[in-house]
């Protein structure tokens, strides 16, 4: 997917996301807020998959350990959602790491445990070898 055409898909996941704890307000499960997000994507004829599983190689060996991926949207940009207390560097971490695995261009990092949402929205770019972290605001 080319740069230009990412920005319309980041542009419905940014809303998407803004609209679910709208409707469903704060505290709830991450699986509850990812089984919105999925409903709300089918709304919008965004084609999602959850749980996706990412397989691991190590020295060109397949580990038999899968990481999953919360969200896959258009089959390109990834979601990691999470609900915990606080936020940490490792949840980052997390989603720059499934970014490489996953030969992704591009993932939000979605926490919800957050006054306005839009406050918990991180979107990350990977430019192969180079991830840059643009706030949206």
């Amino acid at each position: 997917m080319e740069p230009s055409r990412y920005e319309y898909p980041a542009k419905n996941i940014f809303e998407a996301c803004l609209e679910v704890p709208k409707n469903m307000g704060p505290g709830l499960l991450e699986n509850v807020y990812e089984s919105c997000l999925i409903k709300e994507f089918e709304l919008r004829n965004i084609k999602t998959k959850a749980q996706v599983p990412v397989p691991i190689f190590y020295k060109g060996f397949k580990i038999e350990k899968d990481y999953k991926i919360d969200l896959l949207i258009e089959n390109e940009i990834i979601l990691e959602l999470k609900t915990c207390e606080v936020l940490l560097p490792v949840h980052t971490a997390q989603l720059i790491s499934y970014l490489k695995l996953a030969d992704k261009r591009m993932g939000f990092l979605v926490y919800f445990n957050v006054r306005l949402i839009k406050n918990g929205l991180k979107r990350f770019v990977n430019q192969y070898n180079n991830i840059s972290e643009e706030d949206l605001d």
